[in-house]
C-alpha cells in the first residue's frame, strides 16, 4: 500500500504521553521523511487482501520497504475501514485483475520489484495470470510470498477457514480455555503470529539468501503451519511427559495457582506468573500468605484449592491497590489493562510503546533498530490514491494511464 515517495513517517520517539510525531529521516521531494528502516530500498508489491498478508506487509513497510498495495478497481476511493490499521505505510493503486490490461499493470510493477505478496486461495493467482511461474519468469530475482490458511495442497487446501479453524486442526485450540471447554482466543495466533509475522520473516530470509544466490524463490506460508509451529514448545513438553492433554491441568494454562488471572475487588483483573521459587515467595509475601499453609509449590494435587485461596485474597483489594503492593516486590505480577488503558501506562509511555497513526494510538513498530529505526509510516489512504503517480514511476506514459482508466483496468 505504499511507496516511500510520499509517506509521512511516524516513529516511537515522540513528546509527552504515549504517542509521538514524525521521524527525522532525510526529506523526500514532498517534504516527508525518507524510510530509514533496515529494508529501505526493498520494493514490495502487495495484492490487496485482509488480515495476515496485510499485517506481514505492514511489518515490511515499518522496516523501511517501499510497499505498493494493489487494491481492487471496485474499491477505488474506499477509505478501507476493514483492516485500516494494517494498511499504513503504503501507496495504493486500484487495478482490475480480471482484465488483461490490469494483469499487465501488475506484471510491469513486479518487473522492478523485489517481492510480491498475495493471499489468494491456491490456484487463484495462477488463473489470474500472476502466479509465481509467470512473475518469476519475468523477474528471476523476485521473492514471491504466498499466504493461505491451509496451504497449497492437502485435503483442506480449497476449504474456507479462519484463525479459529486453523488452531482447531493443530491441537492448539484444544489446549486453550478452562477445564470444561476450549475458548476462542483473539485471532493473534493463526492470522498474525503464525501468518503475517511468519510471512515477513520468510520474505526477509529469502531476500537474505538472494544476496548469495542471485535468485528469488517462493515463500509458502500457511496459517495452519504457523499456528502449529508456535506450539512447538508445548508439543515438546507433552512428549517429555510434562504436559497433560487437558486444559487447566498444566503450569501455563491456568492450572497452577501461581500462573493465572484473578478478579479484584473493583471487578478488574491482575495477572500472576510467579513460576520461579524466589518470585513465588515474593508473591506470597505481598499477598500475606503462609507458604506452609499452601504446601509445596509444585504439588499439583493442591493447585485447585490454592487457586481458590488466591481468588479469595485478590478479591479483597482493588486492582490498583494490588499494583501498589506487588509491583515493588518483583513477584512476576502485572495488572490486566484494557486496550484503552495500555497506551497510557507508565511503562508504555517510558518506552514510547505506542505511536499515533491516523489519529489513533497504535503499538509502535517492533523490533527496534539502533541505526536504522523502523517507522509506522504514512497513515492509511483510500484505495487508489496513488494510482497515477505509482504507474508513472513504473514507466507508464500519460497516454497509457489514460487508456487504462478508460478501459476500466485501473481506477
Amino acid at each position: 500500500m505504499s511507496d516511500a515517495r510520499d509517506r509521512p513517517t511516524t516513529t516511537p520517539d515522540g513528546g509527552s504521553g504515549a504517542t509521538g510525531p514524525a521521524g527525522d529521516g532525510a526529506g523526500d521531494r514532498d517534504g516527508t521523511a525518507a524510510p530509514s528502516g533496515p529494508l529501505a530500498g526493498v520494493r514490495v508489491v502487495e495484492l490487496g487482501g485482509i488480515g495476515p498478508a496485510p499485517f506481514g506487509c505492514m511489518l515490511l513497510a515499518d522496516m523501511g520497504a517501499e510497499v505498493v498495495r494493489v487494491d481492487r478497481a471496485s474499491q477505488a476511493g474506499d477509505p478501507g475501514a476493514v483492516d485500516r490499521a494494517l494498511v499504513r505505510g503504503r501507496t495504493s493503486v486500484t487495478v482490475d485483475l480480471k482484465q488483461p490490461e490490469g494483469v499487465d499493470v501488475v506484471l510491469r510493477l513486479t518487473d522492478a520489484a523485489d517481492v510480491l505478496v498475495e493471499g489468494f486461495r491456491p490456484g487463484v493467482a495462477e488463473r489470474l495470470g500472476v502466479g509465481p511461474d509467470v512473475v518469476r519468469g519475468r523477474n528471476p530475482r523476485l521473492v514471491y510470498g504466498r499466504m493461505t490458511g491451509w496451504g497449497q495442497e492437502g485435503p483442506y487446501a480449497q476449504a474456507p477457514g479462519h484463525d479459529l479453524n486453523y488452531l482447531a486442526l493443530t491441537g492448539v485450540l484444544h489446549a486453550i480455555g478452562r477445564g470444561d471447554r476450549p475458548v476462542a482466543p483473539l485471532n493473534l495466533i493463526g492470522d498474525f503470529g503464525g501468518g503475517g509475522a511468519l510471512l515477513a520473516s520468510g520474505v526477509v530470509a529469502a531476500l537474505f539468501e538472494r544476496e548469495r544466490s542471485g535468485r528469488g524463490q517462493t515463500v509458502d506460508v500457511a496459517m495452519v503451519d504457523g499456528a502449529g509451529q508456535l506450539a512447538t514448545a508445548i508439543h515438546g513438553m507433552r512428549h517429555e511427559g510434562f504436559w497433560e492433554d487437558d486444559r487447566e491441568a498444566n503450569l501455563l494454562d491456568g492450572g497452577a495457582h501461581f500462573y493465572d488471572v484473578y478478579a479484584t475487588k473493583d471487578g478488574r483483573f491482575v495477572s500472576v506468573a510467579a513460576i520461579e521459587p524466589q518470585f513465588y515467595a515474593a508473591l506470597l509475601q505481598g499477598m500475606g500468605l503462609d507458604a506452609d499453609e499452601l504446601g509445596p509449590q509444585d504439588d499439583r494435587s493442591r493447585w485447585p484449592a490454592n487457586s481458590a485461596r488466591f481468588a479469595e485474597v485478590f478479591a479483597g483489594r482493588t486492582r490498583d491497590e494490588w499494583c501498589a503492593v506487588l509491583e515493588p516486590l518483583g513477584a512476576c505480577f502485572a495488572p490486566v489493562l484494557s486496550l484503552d488503558e495500555a497506551p497510557h501506562h507508565a511503562h508504555a509511555v517510558a518506552r514510547r510503546g505506542f505511536v499515533e497513526v491516523d489519529g489513533h494510538a497504535v503499538p509502535a513498530p517492533a523490533p527496534r533498530f539502533d541505526r536504522t529505526p523502523a517507522t509506522a509510516g504514512r497513515a492509511p489512504v483510500p484505495a487508489g490514491t496513488d494510482t497515477d503517480a505509482t504507474l508513472a514511476d513504473a514507466g507508464f506514459t500519460t497516454d497509457e494511464i489514460e487508456a487504462l482508466r478508460a478501459a476500466g483496468a485501473v481506477a
